[in-house]
């Protein structure tokens, strides 16, 4: 049973992640290929004399056009099938507990939260950002804060559905969530007030390209969970055994 599970919410993260292929494709390429191609004259501004590793600069390994295809497809089908083995396991544990809500109705729930605190609470601290974005000696640091604030939001809102449910038992009514995502509004805003800002954009990058960029990685991941709740909701609740449960517990 949990293999099979395991098995579905694989391939429905596989599902949502050929969604996102075909969507950074056409919308994420470009405002990339703008910030290699500014990232490429910088170094070349450099005076060979203070950089000699410019002039003897080697040939790329791998080209941009492998890497916008059988790269980026091999990368998003890798993070989809990893996502969604573990969606699955999240929704194994949460279908069931969260009151009187069906599987369809928590795989959407989970998908929200997932969306929320992994992808949007951590951006609005640290956006996504191109290359040419950064400096090589921070981005130890900078990866290190950015796990740190996708964590704390990951377990805050664990801790809030586990409030709600308990509350919902309580009070039955809508008082069972709002109360758990209010406090969990306001202990992110603390985080993000606490944890240091980060911000290495050069005064001369494009700003229409940085932002392009941060558009197109925040709304490939929309489209990617709400692909992925779809996908798991669709093939969840396939079997009539599935449907019966569901509508049992509805």
């Amino acid at each position: 049973m949990a293999g099979k599970l395991l098995f579905k919410g694989m391939l429905a993260g596989l599902i949502a992640s050929l969604l996102i292929f075909c969507f950074l494709r056409v919308f994420g390429e470009p405002p990339l290929e703008r910030a290699i191609a500014f990232e490429e004259q910088a170094e070349s501004a450099v005076p060979h004399a203070h950089a000699p590793e410019v002039a003897a600069a080697e040939p790329e390994l791998v080209s941009r056009q492998t890497q916008a295809g059988f790269g980026l497809l091999t990368g998003v089908l890798a993070y989809g099938a990893a996502v969604g083995g573990l969606f699955a396991i999240a929704f194994a544990f949460a279908n069931g507990r969260l009151g009187a809500l069906g599987p369809r109705t928590t795989t959407l729930l989970l998908a929200a939260v997932g969306l929320i605190a992994l992808v949007l609470v951590p951006a609005l601290k640290y956006p996504p950002n191109p290359p040419a974005v950064g400096s090589g000696d921070t981005i130890d640091a900078r990866t290190q804060l950015y796990f740190v604030m996708m964590g704390f939001s990951l377990f805050t809102a664990v801790a809030a559905l586990i409030t709600g449910r308990r509350l919902w038992m309580s009070l039955g009514d809508w008082r069972a969530f709002v109360l758990p995502a209010g406090v969990y509004v306001a202990t992110i805003a603390l985080a993000l007030a606490a944890l240091p800002s980060v911000n290495e954009v050069p005064e001369t990058f494009p700003t229409d390209a940085l932002w392009a960029f941060r558009a197109a990685s925040l709304t490939g991941h929309v489209i990617f969970w709400a692909a992925l709740a779809v996908a798991f909701a669709a093939i969840q609740t396939r079997s009539p055994k599935a449907r019966s449960r569901e509508h049992i517990s509805a």
